[in-house]
């Protein structure tokens, strides 16, 4: 389409009948010459093209006088040169010149193709996205119509983390601080930042039948760029193989160093009766996301039985049950510990004999070694985990507390630090707290509970550490409210109830002391041992105290893994019947 006011090099508006030229073409055809010619000689040598009012490059118009008069001024000798206003297609003249138009074609490709290869390169150093050294995983979401399927979103959140932290050049963040980000509207370079990480995995799970479809996808921490995206479909029998799927694909899209034993750890897989998966996904639902109470520890265990029921090849719910087992054997829920870690090592053991390399498994025998005073072989079990995957919080932080019952406080807070590196933006794990408390570290300790309060995932726990930095800080008054609401949503824990009679006899209500010690004595049962030493402690009667000290060590109470450490044996701690119970646990060397 024309435009209706041409406008001069001087910018005057000029109104013309002549018609017009009103592309490069036209202009071309007219002059007898191709494209790239007629755009050379405007540049350079002055060729009367105009622009139309948009100023586009390809928005151009000529007149055929000012083309014929220009012509005749490139002519040596006033040689005239005639251009018919309808020029004949077939007729050339040859450009003089001494390049061809192929040659120029050519040449000009080669020139372009080298200046974009040039450019690329200089980006290439200075735009290429930095290496992706730390990664989340974030919750999966239930896309699902049916509500109940959580457990298998988040089942799969658990198994990606479990598979990736496989890989040493790859820090892979906790289900711990991931979980926290379930449903946050924050965006993922706020989740990202938070994290300290590089990029983040999103995806979605949706159960039909016993088919099962999930989509992840990889995105840049700083970027928000999706630069990777993948759907899988299996049959429920072949989700740990999905699994094993979805973790080779994030592992080579964000190139990361991978040894051939990790490799074999990550492309692991095995059919599993899908009613044994869901079984255990539903133990690992209740003991992860409930786990308050010993109501919820013993649901958790059904279903670790039954998952190993259908599928006795499956090693995960001995994992699973072992910890339940572990759970059960501490003095806030009061099962016969001795009996508890029996059955957690029993566990433990077909664990790995199903799956060598679980590092669960290695830290659940760990632990269970630990509490039956064998440190040597639970220090080994530590270094074997922290081999398999050395970024594993877990297995950091575990050993630190190893470090803790050995009175080696500087080096427990050195790994418990180092965990907590690895599992922002919690600064810490669950039990930062007890490391610091143990290290009369209290103004620390007590920000660590309050914080962990404040998330809400372990009221119970972060109660209960409340309450004993503030009666270590002689702050009884205000401890007691604190515990009374601890034994409340704990359903009545012997271990806090004995914290609570510690709290009463600080505050010098030694009636209500003695009254409730009474009731837990009332209720005691394998397992009360170590809630009674609390009692007596606060009541100052030593020698109740060191007898059930005694029970607490036959018994193995987890109480008497930290004799070397916990405050409030300090008035005991140079009486020789501790001395020779320190030494009977295998906690004198080094004293």
């Amino acid at each position: 389409m024309k435009d209706p006011s041409p406008v001069s090099s001087q910018g005057v508006p000029e109104q013309s009948p002549e018609p017009q030229l009103d592309s490069w073409k036209e202009i071309a055809n007219y002059v007898k010459r191709d494209v790239s010619t007629v755009q050379r000689w405007e540049k350079r040598e002055g060729m009367p093209v105009r622009r139309h009012l948009h100023d586009k490059r390809g928005s151009v118009y000529s007149f055929p006088s000012e083309l014929d008069a220009w012509l005749q001024s490139r002519k040596p000798n006033g040689e005239q040169e005639q251009v018919p206003a309808t020029p004949e297609p077939t007729t050339r003249v040859p450009e003089k010149h001494p390049w061809s138009f192929w040659q120029l074609f050519v040449g000009s490709v080669l020139i372009v193709a080298v200046a974009a290869f040039a450019t690329l390169a200089i980006l290439r150093n200075w735009v290429t996205p930095p290496k992706i050294r730390a990664l989340a995983v974030l919750p999966f979401k239930n896309l699902s119509r049916d509500a109940t399927q959580e457990y298998l979103a988040d089942g799969m959140t658990e198994a990606l983390i479990r598979r990736l932290s496989g890989i040493h050049d790859l820090r892979v963040i906790s289900r711990t601080s991931s979980m926290q980000f379930k449903d946050s509207r924050l965006s993922v370079p706020e989740i990202a930042k938070a994290l300290t990480v590089d990029a983040v995995v999103e995806g979605s799970v949706i159960r039909e039948g016993n088919r099962i479809r999930v989509h992840a996808q990889l995105i840049r921490g700083a970027t928000d760029d999706h630069f990777w995206s993948g759907s899988y479909d299996r049959e429920l029998r072949d989700v740990l193989a999905l699994q094993s799927d979805v973790a080779q694909a994030i592992a080579n899209k964000v190139e990361v160093a991978v040894t051939g034993k990790e490799r074999a750890r990550l492309v692991a897989a095995r059919p599993v009766a899908p009613e044994a998966y869901e079984s255990n996904l539903k133990g690992e639902f209740v003991l992860d996301y409930k786990g308050n109470s010993r109501a919820d520890v013993e649901q958790s265990i059904g279903y670790f039985e039954d998952a190993i029921r259908k599928d006795p090849t499956f090693a995960l719910p001995y994992v699973g049950l072992g910890n339940a087992y572990i759970l059960l054997s501490s003095t806030m829920f009061g099962g016969n510990p001795k009996n508890m870690h029996a059955n957690a090592m029993t566990a433990a053991q077909k664990a790995l004999e199903l799956d060598p390399e679980l590092v669960d498994a290695h830290l659940l025998l760990a632990a269970v070694k630990q509490k039956q005073y064998q440190w040597a072989d639970a220090e080994a079990e530590y270094k074997r985990a922290l081999e398999l995957e050395p970024n594993n919080p877990n297995a950091n932080f575990n050993y630190g507390l190893w470090f803790l019952s050995q009175g080696r406080i500087d080096e427990a807070l050195a790994w418990a630090r180092h965990a907590g590196e690895l599992n922002p933006p919690v600064n810490g794990m669950e039990g930062m707290g007890l490391i610091l408390f143990n290290a009369r570290r209290y103004d620390e300790s007590m920000r660590d509970y309050r914080d962990l309060l404040a998330l809400g995932s372990n009221e119970t726990d972060a109660l209960w550490g409340i309450g004993l930095v503030l009666m270590a800080k002689h702050q009884a008054d205000q401890a007691i409210p604190v515990l009374e609401k601890a034994v409340f949503v704990s359903d009545r824990s012997p271990g806090i109830v004995g914290g609570l009679v510690m709290a009463y006899a600080q505050a010098g209500r030694r009636t209500d002391a003695l009254r409730l010690l009474a009731d837990l004595k009332k209720r005691e049962q394998p397992g009360y041992s170590g809630a009674l030493v609390f009692g007596y402690l606060g009541l100052g009667d030593y020698d109740e105290v060191f007898a059930w000290l005694d029970r607490a060590y036959q018994e193995q109470a987890n109480i008497i893994q930290f004799l070397k450490v916990f405050p409030f044996f300090d008035p005991v701690r140079d009486d020789p019947r501790f001395i020779d119970l320190v030494h009977r646990v295998g906690l004198d060397t080094g004293r």
